[in-house]
């Protein structure tokens, strides 16, 4: 059986060269960190969490839960490092970002079918190989799946939410709670920062008018007629959010929904949730304040923020470039590219949003790669699961709107007799996407090996 290269070390490249190493390929995986660093990431693991690390909600009553439930029966090994290094938030999967990043380095660099090579790859092989290079794909690897695909990248910006010492908050200001009261912790899993109208417009203000970094020259559209250049929607910057309007925030990121303050025993008119970031609980992020920001704008106007007067920042936010393919028109569902078939590619440069997106693509693009090593016919997910609907909507969309997607219900295919509830509309969906799952794992003999990662 041939070797498989995989180009990208993150959660897309290191959960396909694992899914084909249990399979019996020997997987060589490049990773050009530490060596050639990223701008965004700050060590040279595998599979860092770059923006939150949340991976979502565990209801499977949530598109993000069901997305996990069909990874558990697919073998994930990303899922079962970040629940063996999950922290407290609620009904939401976050993780120790070191932990987990350390012990996918660990795990992978173990294996041994794989070889973990540290160099930029700057030509893609004219043998089998997936492509997860990420949204920070480096300039000179872009250059050769321009040649390769014949196309432009299109590109969005993507932002990043500060990180704050969890010793600097204020907590006669601020308080511990879980919206609604949903959680293991009796003391709650979020620290929440209240605000008063009066104390939330003044935020509003400042926020609107603080400076942000400009824009560099090369971050300007680069296909036309594709909406490019743009923020993605699912993680705006919060100025941008603040920007439409003066409620926008509070209906947004500061909605203040299913909590009450106990310093006053009412609910907030807004609130900042900050969420716990490190399994020793030292650090917290801002939940859904991802920001572009100059640096020393948001020590000024983050400080605004009740229980944040003297907050000290562990990681100022940040913004940057995120390239994606225009997927429609140059890959199949199986996530092989259309004009060379034993390329495939993976990961949120496929157009795919939120980490578990990226473990999906990289498990489907493990398996397929195992299976054209073994001249088997590649396989795609029914479009009635949530992996089955991501891939068929990153290869079908229109391309005039195409924008990276995460998990949702509105994707997969539309079922009859839909419920008037909400909850038990969403699981029907769920029944049918778990019994369409097992029904394909059997058929195509997708049945993972075991193997424990210890």
């Amino acid at each position: 059986m041939e070797e498989l290269i995989v180009i990208g070390g993150g959660l897309a490249g290191s959960e396909a060269a694992w899914q084909a190493a249990i399979r019996g390929m020997k997987v060589r995986l490049y990773e050009m960190r530490p060596s050639k660093p990223t701008g965004a990431h700050v060590s040279g693991n595998l599979a860092e969490l770059v923006c939150s690390n949340s991976l979502g909600s565990n209801l499977q009553d949530r598109a993000s839960g069901l997305l996990k439930e069909e990874l558990r029966r697919l073998g994930s090994l990303l899922l079962q490092i970040a629940e063996t290094t999950s922290i407290p938030a609620g009904s939401a999967l976050a993780v120790d970002r070191e932990a987990f990043s350390q012990k996918v380095t660990e795990v992978i660099a173990s294996h041994p079918m794989i070889t973990l090579v540290r160099e930029e790859v700057l030509e893609i092989p004219s043998s089998l190989t997936v492509i997860a290079s990420g949204p920070l794909t480096s300039p000179g690897l872009s250059q050769s799946i321009q040649m390769i695909t014949g196309q432009e990248h299109l590109f969005f910006f993507d932002a990043i939410a500060p990180v704050v010492r969890a010793d600097t908050i204020n907590m006669e200001k601020a308080f511990r709670a879980s919206r609604y009261g949903k959680t293991e912790q009796p003391e709650g899993d979020y620290i929440n920062c209240p605000l008063t109208r009066e104390e939330y417009e003044h935020f509003v203000t400042e926020l609107i008018h603080a400076e942000r970094i400009p824009l560099r020259d090369f971050e300007t559209p680069i296909l036309e007629g594709v909406r490019a250049g743009a923020f993605f929607e699912g993680c705006l910057p919060v100025e941008v959010i603040a920007s439409r309007g003066l409620q926008a925030l509070a209906f947004g990121p500061m909605r203040p929904v299913g909590l009450r303050d106990p310093h006053t025993g009412r609910r907030p008119y807004a609130v900042v949730q900050l969420r716990q970031d490190n399994l020793a609980g030292t650090l917290y992020n801002m939940v859904g304040f991802q920001t572009n920001l100059l640096y020393q704008e948001q020590k000024r106007v983050f400080r605004l923020i009740p229980g944040l007067e003297s907050a000290e920042f562990e990681r100022f936010g940040q913004m940057h470039r995120n390239t994606f393919l225009a997927s429609p028109v140059l890959l199949h569902s199986t996530l092989q590219l259309k004009s060379q078939e034993n390329i495939l590619f993976a990961g949120q440069i496929t157009g795919v949003e939120g980490y578990m997106g990226n473990i999906a693509t990289g498990l489907l693009a493990g398996i397929n790669a195992a299976r054209l090593a073994r001249s088997l016919p590649p396989v795609t997910p029914p479009p009635t699961t949530m992996i089955g609907a991501l891939c068929h909507y990153i290869t079908h969309a229109s391309l005039k709107d195409f924008q990276p997607m995460k998990a949702n219900f509105g994707i997969l295919s539309p079922l009859p007799d839909l419920e008037h509830d909400k909850r038990k509309r969403s699981m029907q969906y769920v029944s049918r996407a778990l019994t369409d799952l097992e029904l394909w794992i059997n058929a195509h003999d997708l049945i993972p090996p075991i193997h424990a990662f210890g």
